[in-house]
């Protein structure tokens, strides 16, 4: 087994409505990346249109997983939701720098804060204020 193998972990969690997390830890790399996509694919099948990918606990990021991420912002942002990624690491920040996705991407440092962001949002294309 390799070391990014048995390091990495992914959840998945529902919010209000159609707003889901999904956790990642450890290194998130070409090995891992299709547990990404599978998770990502499954809020979709879930009815999900906005997913906040907390990477807080992930050590490194390679341009496998980023480019699963970008493919599924664009499904995401069709849906009229988007995918915030959530991290405060400055390696993996320096990757999304690096890359020119952090201008691509909403990135907010604390998982709280791109929930507050979300389900405010929700509520009100619902119709409740």
């Amino acid at each position: 087994m390799c070391v990014s193998e048995l390091d990495f972990g992914i959840r998945t969690a529902g919010l209000d409505g159609d707003a889901f997390v999904v956790s990642l830890n450890g290194e998130a790399d070409a090995y891992n990346a299709p547990e990404l996509e599978q998770a990502l694919q499954g809020v979709l099948a879930l009815g999900g249109t906005t997913v906040a990918v907390d990477m807080v606990e992930v050590t490194f990021i390679d341009s496998t997983v980023l480019s699963v991420l970008l493919r599924y912002q664009g499904r995401f942002k069709t849906l009229g939701g988007d995918c915030i990624i959530v991290t405060d690491d400055r390696r993996v920040l320096r990757t999304f720098e690096v890359t020119g996705l952090d201008r691509t991407f909403v990135i907010k440092h604390r998982l709280a804060d791109a929930i507050a962001g979300i389900l405010p949002a929700q509520r009100a294309s619902d119709g409740a204020v």
